[in-house]
């Protein structure tokens, strides 16, 4: 029996690696994603996300109606 290959992770380089049997793959080994962080409720509490200094400024195009 073979031993198995054992490889550092500074060596692996983020790379991702295929076990296969027989010529087919059956596992898949890579870097872990970041998890994805629920979005907060508000408005634009949100990393990314902006709101503009106007936004609740009067629109001119809606003067006559207000």
């Amino acid at each position: 029996m073979r031993h198995p290959k054992e490889i550092g992770m500074f060596e692996s380089k983020g790379e991702r690696f295929y076990i296969t049997r027989r010529g087919k793959r059956v596992a898949e080994l890579r870097p872990v994603e970041a998890e994805r962080q629920p979005l907060s409720r508000g408005c634009a509490r949100n990393p990314g996300y902006r709101m503009a200094e106007d936004f609740d400024h009067p629109l001119e195009d809606l003067k006559d109606y207000m």
